[in-house]
């Protein structure tokens, strides 16, 4: 009787647990922070990238650990990710620390050596008094005219680009009409259904449209990429797009991407494929983030 008993307590023992509506996506991968919260560059990494995976506008990880523009880290480079007393990293302070401390002093200029010189003739004695005493022509070169794609975003372990990627040749086109906010003009990236509505206390806080693979996704806004990769876990293939200090937005579970970081792109220019990397169907994860906190695209996106 024992022996029954023991057999039905076991099979009743097995319990499946079906997923939670709309849970089709793995989390996210956690980030490489160390034990006192901060975080180890690796190769791949923006400054972008990093600021938008923890949460945090990249103008204050910047100040944080004493990082002038174009923001420039390497791999290995530890980042805090809060405010603390030291400005800079303890790599700039190494490197501060093998300055040489000594500048040698400059060496003494040659006592001037004096020639005779003919007198002027006394017609010419007035102009070239006049000319010795007014001070040369300052010589004045023109600068040369900045390129709207020459913006810099160095990658973790790439070699400094020095031409700028060239802007994409992908023709503009109209998902619809445009809504200003905040100074950006801002339309929506695909044409597709809204799957998912802005969640901010979702682990990827923003909104899914769908689609079918291949199809296009564009920019939302004119801007510059500053992130183009696949090394934050839960977004697959990731394009971010800096529209100015305040606005990121972000292109998750593409199949393929199609520009590069410091990539100048226009509002509905293609900027890749739809897929479903990252994902168990194809869609687009799309996000807006203002002073590197979530919002809700649909708060900026124009009615449809």
């Amino acid at each position: 009787m024992a022996a029954g008993l023991t057999t039905v307590l076991a099979a009743c023992s097995t319990v499946v647990v079906e997923p939670a509506p709309g849970a089709h996506k793995a989390a996210p991968a956690a980030p490489a922070r160390t034990h006192d919260g901060s975080y180890r560059v690796v190769k791949g990494d923006t400054l972008y990238s990093i600021a938008f995976r923890n949460g945090v506008d990249f103008r204050e990880l910047a100040r944080w650990n004493g990082i002038a523009e174009p923001y420039t880290i390497w791999p290995g480079q530890e980042l805090r990710l809060s405010p603390g007393h030291a400005a800079a990293s303890s790599d700039a302070v190494a490197v501060a620390h093998r300055a040489p401390t000594h500048v040698p002093a400059a060496p003494h200029a040659a006592a001037p050596v004096f020639e005779p010189v003919s007198p002027a003739p006394a017609s010419d004695a007035k102009a070239s008094a006049v000319a010795a005493a007014k001070p040369p022509a300052p010589v004045v070169h023109a600068a040369p005219a900045s390129s709207p794609a020459a913006s810099t975003v160095p990658v973790a372990g790439e070699p400094a680009r020095s031409v700028p990627p060239p802007a994409s040749t992908a023709p503009v086109m109209s998902t619809g009409g445009s809504r200003s906010v905040n100074g950006v003009a801002w339309h929506w990236p695909v044409s597709g259904t809204l799957l998912k509505r802005f969640q901010g206390s979702d682990a990827i806080p923003g909104i899914e449209i769908a689609g079918k693979a291949g199809d296009p996704v564009r920019a939302a806004a004119d801007g510059v990429v500053v992130y183009s990769g696949n090394g934050l876990g839960g977004y697959g293939e990731l394009v971010i797009i800096k529209h100015n200090d305040s606005f990121l937005s972000a292109y998750g579970h593409n199949r393929k991407r199609l520009v590069t970081e410091g990539q100048r792109v226009k509002a509905g220019q293609q900027i890749a494929e739809m897929g479903s990397t990252g994902a168990s169907r194809d869609e687009l994860e799309f996000q807006i983030r203002k002073d590197g906190n979530p919002v809700d695209p649909l708060d900026y996106l124009p009615s449809r």
